[in-house]
């Protein structure tokens, strides 16, 4: 047994680890959520990472990004987390995209090869039924996260079909234009924690999207073992 796997394997099995190392999944939003999924699923073993995030780091990041130091501002953000994987797990095929992932104009950029999961952890609502768009006509599987700004309490989250959601202001939207795609499901992280008032931006804690994130991050590692 690999030492730094051998927790996992007691509890799922050779066999399902051996799903995880030959899977490859893409991280679409490398930030709050994103972040933390990236280093969840690359302490779980998963064999091929795919991470796309145009941004660099910045000081607001140091609350709530895991890749987020003093040492790393006005860094690639991919970039950064790429190396984190390599020294987690020095075996993982790392890929990195440092582009904004843009609605009807790059989407071939971004699917270099087949995925088995997708993440969104994308912050604009445009891009995120975009992608959801694209992973439904290429049969992909992807879970996308709701709202995690403007909220304190990391115990309100859940996991469910988009049209199962109500409070979270991210899933109104995208339920509205999902329907109006033809769109009949998504598996989602959401909180019915209603968000707080804050004025010109969001404001955020170390502890709520990174729960998210971790959440996202073991529904895809149930998903692949289930298969």
């Amino acid at each position: 047994m690999d030492d730094r796997f051998q927790r996992l394997k007691l509890l799922i099995g050779d066999e399902n680890f051996s799903k995880l190392s030959a899977a490859t999944v893409a991280v679409f939003g490398v930030g709050g959520v994103g972040s933390f999924t990236v280093e969840a699923l690359a302490r779980s073993g998963i064999g091929h990472l795919i991470l796309i995030d145009k941004d660099n780091v910045d000081a607001t990041n140091i609350n709530r990004q895991i890749h987020a130091l003093e040492t790393t501002l006005g860094k690639s953000k991919v970039e950064i987390m790429g190396e984190r994987i390599k020294k987690i797990n020095p075996a993982a095929q790392v890929d990195t995209i440092q582009k904004f992932f843009l609605p009807n104009k790059n989407a071939e950029d971004f699917f270099i090869c087949r995925y088995d999961y997708v993440v969104d952890a994308i912050d604009t609502l445009t891009a995120k039924i975009f992608l959801v768009e694209e992973c439904t006509r290429r049969g992909i599987k992807i879970i996308s996260s709701m709202g995690a700004g403007n909220k304190l309490d990391a115990t309100r989250f859940k996991v469910s079909d988009i049209f199962k959601t109500s409070v979270d202001p991210v899933a109104k939207i995208m339920r509205k234009k999902l329907r109006e795609r033809g769109i009949k499901n998504l598996k989602v992280v959401w909180s019915d924690e209603t968000p707080r008032p804050v004025e010109n931006f969001i404001g955020s804690t170390a502890f709520v999207p990174s729960v998210a994130g971790l959440i996202m991050a073991g529904e895809v590692v149930k998903d692949l073992i289930s298969e």
